[in-house]
């Protein structure tokens, strides 16, 4: 077992990472509370790992678990699901010394620690993330949000968990495409924040894929590590920590213009880290040759390096909806070189749909219908 440790003084908490770290209730114990536990899950999830979840949280003394089942997908990020998992926990006459427990991937943990953030005022909540995406990043860092038709986690709140139990065992069950779209976000960490972590990519993509558990157990740690120094300094994003979003602000508006669920979230992003390469190239700010590596990466990673039919002015009133906005002004998390991004607003719109039409063939005759 490995833990990396997220500092953020009396709500500082640890991560840890290993094969089998989801039966371990030690890993629990410390952070149940009054001993009443509600597990939110989805049924392709549930049907693999509550019953072990269930079993480690009885043995580290909690009462038997609530377990909150929503429906599998990105539509689950919805006030309706909300709405369930309220009525569940009230049903179950929940109170604030009780404990939430998200099981799955990025949605579960998203709905869930929302859910969390505001019943009662706030209660505690335990990520168990079991996807690879959720695994190195969404289950870190206290972002929680669902999705509303004008944008991606549009309604949220900053939540911190009290512990992450990242079981890479789990990974063995995911769906190929799901492994690919958490590979995304682990290329994110190392073209935003860190080469050399690139350069193990490179190296190293093809054991990534073949679900090698050292591999996994590396490229989980060293996102976690890279994440949890940047959330340290910047908890709320007022600045570093927007470094994150590398291939986001093009990504979110690939997932709303295309449908919420119709693109995971991990190829919105791949194909928006393009666009960003893009236009960082044509901002002046990076050269040809690194953005050709970002491209060759994801392609190696067999992820979209081109985004949906959807018209560059679509993709632009999208964008402008972005929670990085400022002022009225779109922000865009360019590349300076591999491993040091930037955030700029001063960047021309035309040089932005120049850089979606360089990474969306379409776009022209999308932009003609």
């Amino acid at each position: 077992m490995e833990t990396v440790r997220v500092a953020l003084g009396a709500r500082s908490y640890p991560i840890h990472i290993g094969a089998g770290a989801l039966d371990e209730a030690e890993l629990y114990r410390p952070h149940l509370g009054g001993g009443r536990v509600a597990v939110i899950s989805n049924p392709v999830v549930a049907k693999l790992y509550l019953e072990r979840v269930t079993a480690a949280l009885t043995r580290a003394g909690a009462e038997p678990p609530v377990a909150v089942l929503v429906e599998d997908g990105e539509q689950a990020k919805s006030w309706a699901s909300l709405e369930r998992v309220f009525d569940s926990l009230l049903g179950a006459r929940l109170g604030r010394d009780s404990v939430i427990v998200a099981l799955g991937g990025g949605v579960v943990g998203d709905l869930a620690g929302f859910a969390a953030a505001i019943y009662q005022r706030g209660v505690p909540f335990i990520q168990v993330p079991t996807t690879l995406l959720a695994q190195v990043d969404s289950s870190v860092g206290g972002k929680t949000a669902i999705n509303h038709p004008r944008g991606k986690n549009m309604i949220g709140a900053f939540h911190q968990p009290a512990a992450v139990i990242a079981d890479v065992g789990a990974l063995a069950s995911l769906p190929e495409r799901e492994l690919r779209a958490g590979i995304a976000e682990v290329i994110k960490h190392g073209f935003a924040l860190d080469a050399e972590l690139v350069a193990w990519l490179e190296a190293n993509i093809a054991r990534l894929i073949a679900r090698e558990r050292g591999a996994l157990t590396h490229a989980v740690r060293r996102s976690c590590e890279l994440k949890a120094a940047v959330v340290a300094e910047d908890e709320r994003e007022s600045g570093r920590r927007a470094l994150l979003n590398f291939g986001h602000t093009f990504g979110h508006a690939i997932e709303t213009g295309a449908g919420h669920g119709a693109w995971l979230h991990g190829e919105a992003v791949a194909a928006g880290m393009v666009m960003a390469a893009e236009l960082s190239v044509r901002a002046g700010l990076l050269a040809q040759t690194e953005a050709a590596r970002v491209r060759a990466l994801l392609e190696r990673a067999a992820l979209p390096v081109k985004g949906p039919a959807i018209a560059p002015e679509r993709y632009l009133e999208l964008m402008a909806l972005d929670k990085k906005a400022a002022r009225g002004r779109t922000r865009f998390v360019l590349l300076e070189r591999i491993g040091q991004a930037a955030v700029r607003a001063d960047i021309d719109v035309q040089l932005v749909r120049d850089a979606i039409a360089a990474a969306s063939p379409s776009a022209s005759a999308a932009a003609a219908q």
